[in-house]
C-alpha cells in the first residue's frame, strides 16, 4: 500500500510479534483502513517480513536488552500504539508501557480475553436459554433440553459460520427441535452453511433424522428482482462456487452420514426427493433419506414466485406434527415470503396447530399433512 493512502496524521502502530496469525490480520485490517503499520520479530528469520510495509527486529522480551530497544524503536519511528496477540508480551508490555513510554498503548484487550469472549458468550447464551426457554405451545411433547455444555458449544461453533440466522430464529430452532418427529431435515437455500449446520446439530442432538440441503449455489438463482435492486446488486458479487465451498469445510468436520446436499433448484430437488431416498456427493459420499420430512427450512430465493413455488413443492412432503420456517418472512428488501407464507396459511388453516413470527422467520407445525398442489 501506498504511504500516501495512510490515515493523515495516524501515528503507526507496531504489530509484534509480527508473524502471528492474528498479527497479520490485524495487518491486513489496518491497510484496508489507511493506519499505517510497522511489523516486528525477534527471529533472525521471519518470513512474515515480506508482508509488511515497515519491519523492525527487537530482541526476545526475555532478553535484558528488550526494554531499551523498544524504547528507541518508538523514538524512532514515532509509534503510536502496539498490538501483539501473544499473551506473554501483552500482559509485559500492559506493565511497563507506562514507565517505558508514556502515552504510547496497547491497542488491543487482553489476547486471552480476545480469544475466549466468543467462548464466555456462547455459555451465556447457553444459561439464558436453559433458563428462560421459550413458551412454545405444540402438539408434540417436548424432550428434555440438551446439556448446558452441548448448547454452548453449537453457539459457538455456529457463530464462527458467516449467515443470517439471527440470535432469535436460532433459539426457536433449538425449542422446535425439542419438539419435532422424527425424520428428515430439509432446508432450501444454504448458501455458506450457518443454518444448515444449526440443524444438522439439532438432529443429531434430538435424534431427528438427517439433513438434505438443496441450493443451487448459482448467481443466476440469486437474482431476486428486488424493488431497489440492493440485493441483487450484492449477489452479483459474491462467487457461488467459493460459497459451496464454504458450505462443505463447514459441515464437513460434523458429518456423521447424515448430512447431505443436492446442487440444483428448489423444484427439481423436490422432483428427486420423491422419486428416490439416495443422494450422493463426492464430500459426504451417499446419503440415504426416510422420505417424510419433519422440519422443512425454506431460505431460497425470495421473490414471490419463488417462494411460493418453494412451499407448494415441498409443503405436502411435511409430515404431521412438522414444521415448516419461511425464513425472512419479515424482510426489508420486499415481500415475497411474507406473501407466499399467508397465501399458505389461508388455504391450509385447518392442518396448522401453531403459527407464530420471531425474529424475521414464519414457524408453522401442522396438524396433518397438507394437500399437495
Amino acid at each position: 500500500m501506498n504511504d500516501n493512502n495512510t490515515v493523515s496524521g495516524a501515528k503507526p502502530i507496531l504489530i509484534f510479534p509480527g508473524g502471528m496469525p492474528r498479527s497479520l490480520e490485524y495487518m491486513q485490517k489496518c491497510r484496508r483502513e489507511g493506519q499505517a503499520v510497522i511489523g516486528a520479530s525477534s527471529l533472525a528469520l521471519d518470513a512474515s517480513q515480506e508482508k509488511y510495509p515497515a519491519w523492525l527486529s527487537l530482541p526476545f522480551v526475555t532478553e535484558p536488552e528488550f526494554d531499551e530497544a523498544l524504547k528507541q524503536a518508538i523514538a524512532a519511528s514515532d509509534i503510536g500504539g502496539i498490538y501483539t496477540p501473544n499473551m506473554v508480551v501483552w500482559d509485559y508490555l500492559n506493565r511497563v508501557l507506562p514507565q517505558l513510554a508514556p502515552g504510547v498503548t496497547l491497542v488491543n484487550d487482553s489476547p486471552a480475553n480476545m480469544e475466549l469472549s466468543g467462548y464466555r458468550t456462547a455459555r451465556q447464551h447457553a444459561q439464558t436459554l436453559l433458563a428462560q426457554p421459550l413458551p412454545l405451545a405444540s402438539n408434540i411433547a417436548s424432550k428434555p433440553s440438551m446439556a448446558a455444555l452441548e448448547l454452548a458449544a453449537l453457539f459457538r461453533h455456529a457463530d464462527v459460520i458467516p449467515g443470517m440466522c439471527d440470535h432469535e430464529k436460532f433459539c426457536v430452532l433449538c425449542e422446535i427441535a425439542r419438539r419435532s418427529p422424527a425424520g428428515d431435515i430439509v432446508e432450501i437455500g444454504s448458501w455458506w452453511g450457518k443454518s444448515a449446520f444449526i440443524l444438522a446439530r439439532l438432529a443429531r442432538c434430538y435424534g431427528i433424522g438427517k439433513l438434505l440441503c438443496v441450493d443451487p449455489w448459482s448467481n443466476a438463482h440469486l437474482v431476486q428482482n428486488d424493488a431497489q435492486g440492493m440485493v441483487d446488486k450484492v449477489s452479483a458479487q459474491v462467487d457461488a462456487e467459493e460459497a459451496l465451498a464454504v458450505f462443505e469445510m463447514n459441515l464437513l468436520p460434523y458429518n456423521a452420514d447424515h448430512v447431505n446436499y443436492l446442487r440444483m433448484p428448489s423444484t427439481d430437488g423436490a422432483q428427486h426427493y420423491r422419486a428416490q431416498r439416495e443422494v450422493t456427493t463426492a464430500a459426504f459420499g451417499t446419503t440415504r433419506y426416510a422420505g417424510q420430512i419433519a422440519i422443512l427450512h425454506i431460505d431460497g430465493n425470495h421473490s414471490y414466485a419463488a417462494a411460493k413455488a418453494d412451499i407448494e413443492a415441498w409443503s405436502g412432503l411435511v409430515m404431521a406434527g412438522g414444521w415448516i420456517i419461511v425464513d425472512d418472512y419479515i424482510w426489508p428488501y420486499g415481500d415475497g415470503p411474507q406473501r407466499a407464507g399467508d397465501e399458505f396459511i389461508a388455504a391450509h388453516r385447518d392442518d396448522i396447530d401453531v403459527a407464530f413470527v420471531m425474529g424475521s422467520a414464519l414457524f408453522l407445525q401442522l396438524s396433518g399433512r397438507v394437500t399437495e398442489v
